[in-house]
């Protein structure tokens, strides 16, 4: 049975990351480090990425590794996930579709002993993924000039964590992560006269790490009922990756052409980074919770092309701190029961994010999101009632993403996980 899932998991895995294609296509995703990713696992894409105060048994929790503590005895979870979208973008009463799919992550929780549960998996931090055209009339006699723009790549985590319950309602923990990844930006400029054409060419290779540290409270209020708090701390470091800039102006006339490179050393960084969660939990019937987080990116500077002095340098005030606010609920009216609609999970969640980069000296677009979802336990031959099987989990999410005079995206988007529930740790009695 282990190896039959191990291989089953990783076939899943390897099928995703062959066949999925970029699911960002944001314009947005040029500014910063990228499109930042949601670090939240199936279970909580249907409450809008709720968790910092989530304790259950029976699911991984990578947004505090606190509750890893509440990991079931018995159990190995394995957690895998994909997601497609479809973003609408209008500008200036023009509008475009564009579509993607994207494999998400793949996370393993088990109990390593008493009071201690341990995770590991690969988790995106962040994606880079755009290509627009844009064309200005100047006059008659220097014509039209036009700037493509284009950028791939983003950073991936690959994790390890572990979580303690220090005492009945304390739990503490720790996820530490390498970090590594890419990042590719070109602007190439043409003209129909006589102008020369310009390129910008931004690049980056990153390997470093990630340190984040979580507690909860959990605080029982009655036998079913129980109160929660989650709190998370997340290192903020530089990122010892170089920022390359390479121009090239190239004359239209004689098609030679003039390079100059420019490197930043150390150019990047990532934020402190702070999350407070509170839950209420009745029995394995319902939870409720609503998570706050702030990331300090205004205290980062951020390589950029200075047009004027004609110089790639670190500037302040292209990042600002960002806020997010989730709430979410999730449902399911009888585990135990033989009507399989009564085990099913119902989830919904709403919430509110401010941007981490300015456009063009103005804040970039907030995001307005609202999602639903499902779990729809699996049987299996080894436990048919009850919450050790495995799990399908579908939800669909809405992110409205607008501000003044500024692209404004509406993203409807898929995502499907599956949790693996298997008892490797079982001892089995023959009488």
């Amino acid at each position: 049975m282990k190896k039959t899932s191990i291989c089953t998991i990783l076939l899943l895995a390897v099928a995703l990351l062959a066949n999925a294609q970029p699911g960002s296509k944001s314009p947005y995703s040029q500014y910063g480090l990228g499109a930042l990713g949601d670090q939240s696992q199936s279970f909580s894409r249907g409450m809008n990425g709720v968790g910092l105060a989530l304790r259950k048994g029976n699911i991984s929790n990578t947004l505090n590794p606190a509750s890893y503590s509440a990991i079931d005895s018995l159990t190995m979870l394995f957690d895998i996930a994909m997601a497609g979208q479809v973003t609408n973008y209008k500008e200036h009463g023009t509008s475009v579709n564009a579509k993607g799919a994207t494999f998400e992550y793949i996370v393993g929780t088990f109990r390593l002993r008493k009071n201690v549960g341990m995770t590991f998996g690969i988790l995106p931090y962040s994606t880079i993924d755009y290509e627009y055209y844009t064309s200005q009339f100047l006059d008659n006699t220097n014509g039209t000039i036009g700037e493509n723009y284009t950028g791939s790549g983003g950073l991936h985590q690959a994790m390890l964590g572990i979580g303690w319950r220090v005492v009945k309602p304390l739990s503490v923990g720790v996820n530490v992560a390498y970090l590594w990844g890419k990042q590719n930006k070109t602007v190439s400029s043409s003209s129909t006269t006589y102008i020369n054409s310009l390129s910008k060419n931004y690049n980056a290779l990153f390997n470093s790490y990630n340190v984040q540290v979580g507690l909860q409270w959990e605080q029982p209020l009655s036998r079913k009922d129980a109160l929660t708090i989650g709190a998370t701390y997340t290192l903020g470091h530089t990122l010892n990756a170089n920022a390359n800039c390479l121009i090239i102006n190239t004359n239209s006339a004689t098609s030679n052409r003039d390079t100059t490179t420019f490197v930043v050393e150390n150019g990047f960084a990532i934020p402190h980074s702070f999350g407070i969660g509170l839950g209420y939990s009745h029995g394995e019937s319902l939870f409720v919770g609503a998570d706050a987080t702030l990331q300090k990116w205004g205290n980062i500077d951020y390589p950029d092309y200075d047009a004027e002095k004609g110089l790639y340098v670190k500037k302040s005030g292209l990042l600002k701190d960002r806020y997010q606010v989730n709430v979410g609920a999730d449902y399911v009216p009888n585990t135990m029961s033989r009507n399989y609609f009564n085990r099913v999970h119902y989830r919904v969640g709403a919430g509110y994010t401010t941007p981490y980069y300015k456009v063009n000296g103005q804040d970039g677009p907030k995001e307005l999101s609202i999602s639903a979802g499902f779990g729809f336990p699996l049987q299996n031959s080894w436990n048919v009632r009850g919450n050790m099987k495995p799990v399908l989990h579908i939800s669909a999410q809405w992110t409205r993403s607008a501000a003044t005079d500024l692209i404004t995206e509406n993203t409807f988007r898929i995502n499907i996980g599956l949790t693996f529930n298997e008892r490797w740790f079982a001892k089995w009695k023959v009488n």
